[in-house]
């Protein structure tokens, strides 16, 4: 495919799936609300990223510290990088001060590293929890019922901020499945809200990707994670 080939094709898509977000922010009665859309860009090439930057892309996500690294020192500030895949404790001090936002807190000694090089580095790191709402044992994740524990747990950290929370739901055809996982995750969402822990946002409910960020918008998220819906299946 041509370059041109692909930049109608980046852009179609982009234009659709927003077409798409608008319509269920409408049915699910949000109509004006904000879905902040990223293109995960996990194995995507520079100038196809570049092309949906041309099309109104302002945030993109990776799954690996390494393609972090290597395509912002690409593209640097001409949009957002989010941290959406497993994050390695001993990885963090490649990434820090590039990512807007890290998806995938999920554990104790990850918010401690977050946390230290943070306070090293004189910033603010902002986080998502990761929950693993339905216990898939091939997903990293806190359970529902380890949440409250722990967000007990890194109250005492002043170096991270904790802005919502995401999660992966599993890749399946059943749609009261996927309803099921996203209206729990909301439901803890506005449980932690009513809570008013000090520190302890919920801007951000991440959850949906290009089979089910319909639903998951329906179901009160205001973040989608999108890759192959914009850029084709994966070429791995």
């Amino acid at each position: 495919m041509t370059t041109e080939g692909i930049k109608i094709s980046i852009e179609t898509n982009i234009l659709t799936i927003k077409k798409n977000i608008e319509k269920a922010l409408i049915k699910s009665g949000r109509e004006g609300d904000e879905v902040q859309l990223i293109a995960v860009t996990k194995t995507v090439d520079v100038q196809r990223i570049n092309e949906a930057i041309d099309a109104g892309i302002t945030s993109i996500g990776e799954n690996r510290t390494n393609e972090i690294v290597e395509k912002y020192n690409l593209i640097g500030n001409k949009v957002d990088f989010h941290m959406i895949g497993h994050l390695q404790t001993n990885k963090v001090k490649y990434i820090l001060g590039k990512t807007k936002l890290i998806h995938s807190l999920d554990r104790l000694s990850l918010a401690k590293e977050l946390d230290k090089r943070s306070k090293n580095n004189d910033i603010i790191t902002d986080v998502l929890l990761q929950v693993n709402v339905a216990e898939e044992e091939s997903k990293f994740g806190l359970r529902l019922d380890e949440v409250l524990y722990f967000i007990e747990d890194i109250l005492e950290f002043t170096n991270i901020r904790v802005r919502g929370l995401m999660t992966i739901a599993p890749y399946t055809e059943d749609k009261a499945l996927l309803r099921n996982v996203f209206r729990s995750l909301y439901k803890l969402k506005e449980d932690i809200k009513g809570r008013k822990y000090e520190g302890i946002y919920m801007d951000y409910l991440s959850m949906g990707m290009s089979n089910d960020y319909e639903i998951a918008i329906e179901e009160g998220s205001n973040m989608v994670r999108i890759g192959s819906s914009i850029f084709g299946k994966r070429n791995y």
